[in-house]
């Protein structure tokens, strides 16, 4: 049981530090800005930097395909189009249950708005029971965590096209998903592990390609850096901005001039959202960025682009494929019907909310999939079926 009379007592020490946090954050937001208005009268010379030297820098920065200091105003959703959008959660497997089992439960959402149809509503469960597959896992050096969390990522992917077959929409229509679409973590996998999650993502978003259907990766709460990183480059003191050479460990440099810190750390902690939250009006978007991440690699013609819309309560990232940065058609689309979905949700895209809502595998669910599963061991002979006795006795208490 939480005390929370003792909890209380060490809250004004947080409440202190975040405070000091945000005036920190404020001061970089100003100096942000005025790097930002300052690179942008010259922004060829920094987007040549970073073609030639970003190979040598110990951070991820996007490149901007416009101005940056341009902003542009959110075109009017068609009255006529539908949603498409999936989410997902899971029940991980467990020693102590009564099997090693887990679950991916995926919901789906179709709302089409202005067609005089009912929206489509569903879940899909998928019970994996696999030790071979587990211990496979383990083998690549993977928590069973981490591996359940991967194939959870693509098992909603899937679903997201898997219903738009079903559906046949005939208006304009967005897929849309909560989270990144650049899958940061598999960056360090095993080729082999990393082909088998990617390879069916990436052919259902051919398919995605071939509809027209634009797909929009929502990042709410972004703690990205990668457009703030790009404006490192507008406060290096160096003429070639080459941080192996200059800034690295055993650099003589960087003691005299930084005090041991590189200059453009002037912007540590200091995320993307931020920056466009003091650029942006509610109803405007920043421009496309291209990402560098180094997963984008095995991305093929599905290289991720960014952006940043101001949707009124919060400034949210956007991630979409390069086919549809690149068509001007999809690319508005994209960001009307997202930011009408903003706006019907008071905040938050109201398929992504309703997808959530289907997913989600809440504790009573947890303990009657449990006593389903209990049900079906006996009928198929197990007699002895019970979860371990620490997991009996933590659902027990004297309190």
């Amino acid at each position: 049981m939480l005390d929370l009379v003792k909890v209380a007592a060490q809250m004004g020490t947080v409440g202190q530090l975040i405070r000091q946090g945000a005036i920190a954050n404020q001061q970089k937001q100003t100096r942000a800005l005025a790097v930002l208005t300052a690179m942008a009268e010259n922004l060829e010379h920094y987007r040549q930097a970073l073609q030639e030297w970003g190979e040598s820098f110990p951070f991820n920065a996007a490149e901007p395909l416009e101005s940056l200091t341009v902003k542009h105003t959110v075109p009017p959703a068609p009255r006529a189009h539908t949603i498409f959008a999936t989410d997902g959660s899971q029940i991980a497997p467990s020693h102590h249950e009564i099997a090693y089992c887990y679950l991916i439960n995926v919901g789906r959402v179709a709302i089409a708005y202005g067609q005089s149809q009912r929206p489509h509503l569903d879940s899909v469960p998928q019970l994996v029971y696999d030790p071979d597959e587990l211990e496979r896992s383990r083998g690549w050096g993977l928590t069973i965590e981490d591996w359940l969390r991967y194939r959870r990522t693509q098992a909603e992917m899937l679903a997201l096209v898997e219903l738009l077959h079903t559906q046949h929409a005939k208006a304009p229509s967005l897929a849309l998903v909560d989270g990144s679409l650049i899958f940061w973590a598999w960056e360090s996998l095993p080729s082999m592990v990393r082909e088998e999650l990617l390879r069916p993502i990436l052919a259902a978003w051919d398919q995605l390609r071939a509809k027209r259907v634009p797909l929009v990766g929502y990042v709410s709460a972004s703690r990205s850096h990668e457009t703030v990183n790009f404006l490192r480059l507008g406060v290096c003191p160096y003429p070639e901005p080459n941080c192996a050479l200059h800034c690295g460990q055993g650099s003589s440099t960087v003691l005299e001039v930084t005090r041991d810190r590189p200059p453009c750390h002037v912007f540590d902690a200091l995320r993307d959202v931020l920056l466009w939250q003091a650029h942006l009006a509610p109803q405007q978007h920043s421009s496309l960025w291209r990402s560098r991440s180094r997963i984008l690699e095995h991305y093929g013609a599905h290289h991720i682009y960014v952006a940043y819309l101001h949707g009124g309560s919060e400034v949210v990232r956007l991630e979409v494929p390069q086919w549809v940065a690149q068509d001007a058609d999809l690319w508005q689309r994209a960001v009307s019907l997202t930011a009408a979905q903003i706006q019907k949700g008071r905040g938050y895209p109201v398929a992504l909310a309703e997808a959530h809502n289907l997913a989600v595998v809440r504790g009573s669910d947890r303990q009657r999939f449990f006593a389903l599963l209990e049900r079906e061991l006996i009928k198929a002979g197990h007699w002895h079926v019970a979860p371990s006795p620490k997991e009996q006795r933590k659902r027990q208490s004297i309190v």
